[in-house]
């Protein structure tokens, strides 16, 4: 299998800060360890979270998580080397005060400077660049301000070539030797060793999340500007791989050990948006699948699931109780146990990760304290039924009644009593066909006539030249960016063979003040919890578009992810406190960006480090929560195997903990994966935990014959999963070699059988042979004896 290496796999859970906390020892075992989960869960009654999920947070909030507190320095160093450059260009006006061509004529002449031998001015010039992606914020007077200048500039530099300047810069400074040998033999890495990277990925950073916004005010000159962008970005420019794919590349350099220096944080939050630029958001998504559904003769979707589910949060309060499972019943010794045990089995699945592998407007965050009591009416989703639940429907009922079964055929009822046939009708009423089952249905269709059906035509979308561009070194992708997550988990603790993710965060001299400490702690965990942000975002996105592109692209994908122990891995970042974690405040506001450009930083006290914003939840963790359950819905959703994945890891106490997180989304993903695994949980926890398999009834979308509640399901028998794991990869691996594996003499080249035309096919002979012709032929031929009975035998 593949596994990635990352730190802190035998940690112990973390507090809601991410402060990792050692296990104390403990003179009555089972009672202490019954003590430290009611203490670490807790007993606070959690109001109605209004959290609006979307494709990101505002846009001031995005921008500001690029930069660290450490490197706030910086923007005084930005500002000093713009305004020197300046002043010998331009004499006696600022920035704000010249005319567009008078900017487009001295964003050339920095174009110009930048193409100098010397590192240090050239650092210059790019600082310069950065200072008016930033808004020019000198010449401000408020954050809205910079805000608009620093979109209107970001424009200009586009227009101007910057980012196709920018990106050769960043080709020579990923392949710096000398940098990278430099940051490999030193002890610490600091935030000085990555100074020229940082500078290059903010810019462009600044431009790809400035230029993707939309808004309805943009001219046609920026609308025109931005699809330009988005399709030189997307394919394949001037024989270079798209750009994702380079960041890619940068995250496996890395996590190899051969690049400590890359400021890991910015890299991932530009592939972040980078693949959100190009392949779209949420809804863009969502548009894409009802056209592709169209195209292929589907009927229209009755719903879209996570649309519905926004509008209805105010419903999923779950079971209209103050606390659901503040009364639920008590967890019993045997499923502590199990919960103990299930800690122990993740941290020893997560050792394996240490092995090398083998192959719009920022939304509302109020917290409402007044109870509510709501009464839903109906079922809050449509009821799907699969081809192949009623086939199995069928299949049953022609047993019990006729005595034997007619295949795959759904339409012959004969001999069937009045109600089965009701009862196939209802299930026809609600049948679902995906995507995916058109798509499947029509590679065994071509893996079946590959010559009676022809070369499949595949559109080169986007999405499929970022496919075809990570194929070869997909599992290298997946197993690099789980073991970042792994390493940003705030249940991991640090080892000394760990992956360095901090190097763009530590500064050059360590904090000497217990405030610069407080200041630097507040700096990691919110680094970390970026890091945990972007990766999770990623991940999600590219397994839903991969999915709508084509389903074997989604497996392939999928498959890695599992066989790099991503199952654990997310089940591991859960055993904690979530609570804690999505109120966390790891931010000090007068230290984010543009607020910190406005006006003078303040003096550090106690009180300017806790001064933070009014939320009562941090945005972006709880957006990765949700991004990490919606990931591990989509690696086990109809995988047995995978399923029993959760069950071995005893995930099932964890998931629950998760519920008193009174969030629709949230607990609703939770839900899920809670379903699918009951029939597998045994009769003693369903009836312990009636409340959730109430909620679970109540909540989730119904699947009209399916027995999830009692284990009677024939798939419930946990017998060759292993085959059906295999089966998948042999699909896949069929799929990508049909499609990407084209080799010109494959067996299916057309071979000429006439004898004339063989024969008379003109041969490049070496120059001498007409020479010895005929003694290779008394030699080879004339003088070796052919045994015909033989030959005849052979043959």
């Amino acid at each position: 299998m593949e596994d990635p290496a990352a730190p802190g796999a035998g940690s112990p859970p973390a507090d809601g800060n991410g402060n990792g906390k050692g296990k104390q020892a403990a003179p009555k075992g089972r009672e202490a360890f019954r003590s430290q989960r009611r203490e670490s869960e807790g007993s606070v009654d959690c109001p109605t979270l209004e959290f609006e999920y979307g494709d990101s947070d505002g846009h001031a909030a995005e921008l500001s998580e690029l930069y660290s507190y450490t490197e706030n320095l910086e923007f005084t160093t930005n500002r000093r080397c713009f305004e020197e450059d300046f002043k010998t260009q331009v004499q006696g006006k600022e920035w704000l005060e010249l005319e567009e061509d008078a900017q487009k004529a001295y964003v050339m002449g920095l174009l110009d400077r930048l193409e100098v031998v010397s590192r240090e001015r050239r650092l210059k010039v790019a600082r310069a660049v950065l200072y008016l992606a930033q808004g020019t914020f000198g010449e401000c007077d408020s954050e809205v301000d910079v805000l608009h200048w620093s979109r209107y500039n970001c424009f200009l530099l586009y227009q101007m070539g910057t980012f196709s300047a920018f990106l050769e810069l960043l080709h020579m400074e990923i392949d710096n030797s000398q940098a990278c040998s430099s940051a490999l033999r030193k002890p610490a890495i600091s935030i000085a060793d990555s100074t020229e990277l940082r500078v290059l990925l903010s810019v462009m950073y600044l431009m790809v999340e400035n230029i993707r916004l939309e808004r309805e005010t943009d001219s046609c000159g920026w609308r025109t500007a931005r699809d330009t962008f988005r399709t030189e970005l997307s394919f394949s420019m001037h024989n270079e791989e798209p750009f994702a794919l380079l960041l890619f590349s940068m995250v496996t350099k890395f996590c190899s050990g051969l690049a400590p220096h890359f400021p890991i944080k910015k890299v991932l939050l530009l592939l972040w948006k980078v693949v959100m630029f190009t392949l779209g958001g949420f809804e863009h998504l969502q548009a894409l699948k009802v056209q592709k559904r169209a195209e292929l003769g589907l009927p229209p979707l009755a719903e879209d699931s996570i649309q519905q589910l926004l509008t209805k949060q105010d419903s999923l309060d779950i079971y209209n109780e103050r606390d659901l499972f503040k009364t639920e019943e008590p967890a019993t010794e045997e499923e502590e146990e199990s919960t103990g045990d299930g800690e122990r089995t993740l941290d020893g699945e997560l050792d394996l990760l240490e092995q090398d592998p083998l192959v719009p407007p920022p939304p509302s965050q109020t917290l409402l304290s007044a109870e509510r009591v709501a009464f839903p009416k109906g079922l809050p989703w449509a009821p799907k039924v699969r081809q192949k639940d009623i086939e199995h429907f069928l299949e049953m009922s022609r047993n019990k009644f006729i005595g034997f079964t007619l295949g795959q055929d759904t339409d012959t009822l004969v001999g069937l009593p009045r109600p089965i046939h009701e009862s196939v009708k209802t299930l026809k009423q609600h049948k679902y066909v995906s995507i995916a089952d058109v798509q499947i249905k029509n590679e065994e269709e071509l893996e079946k006539c590959p010559m009676s059906l022809g070369e499949e035509m595949v559109p080169e979308t986007p999405c499929e030249i970022l496919y075809q561009g990570m194929l070869y070194s997909l599992p290298q992708y997946m197993i690099a960016l789980l073991k970042i997550l792994l390493a940003a988990a705030p249940t991991s603790k640090a080892k000394t063979d760990s992956i360095n993710i901090l190097a763009d965060v530590l500064p050059e001299e360590m904090p000497i003040t217990v405030l610069q400490s407080m200041k630097l702690g507040i700096d990691v965990n919110r680094h970390k919890e970026i890091i945990v942000k972007s990766i999770s975002a990623l991940l999600l996105l590219l397994l839903k578009h991969f999915k709508l592109n084509h389903i074997y692209q989604f497996e392939y994908v999928s498959q890695h992810l599992v066989f790099a122990n991503c199952i654990p891995l997310i089940l591991k970042f859960f055993n904690q406190n979530i609570l804690s974690y999505i109120t966390a405040k790891n931010s000090i506001s007068v230290l984010d960006y543009p607020c910190c450009t406005i006006q003078d930083l303040p003096e550090l006290t106690t009180e300017s480090l806790e001064a933070g914003d009014n939320n009562q939840f941090c945005w972006r963790n709880l957006f990765s929560c949700i991004n990490l359950l919606r990931l591990l819905n989509k690696l086990t959703k109809w995988k047995h195997s995978r399923t029993m994945m959760l069950v071995v890891f005893k995930s099932a106490p964890i998931l629950k903990r998760a519920l008193k997180v009174k969030q629709a989304m949230l607990q609703l993903y939770v839900l899920k994966l809670l379903k699918i695994q009951t029939k597998y949980l045994g009769r003693q926890w369903r009836k312990s935990n009636m409340k959730t398999m109430s909620a679970i009834y109540q909540k989730v979308r119904h699947r009209m014959n399916d027995d999830w509640a009692y284990g009677n399901d024939i798939d419930a028998r946990p017998w060759d999963f292993q085959a059906e794991e295999c089966t998948l990869r042999a699909n896949i691996e069929a799929f990508n070699s049909r499609r990407y594996d084209r080799p010109q003499d494959s067996e299916f080249s057309p071979v000429d059988n006439c004898l004339q035309s063989v024969l008379g096919q003109r041969l490049d002979l070496p120059e001498d042979f007409h020479y010895s012709y005929e003694l290779w032929l008394e030699r080879e031929v004339f003088s070796q004896p052919i045994c015909w009975e033989e030959l005849l035998q052979n043959h």
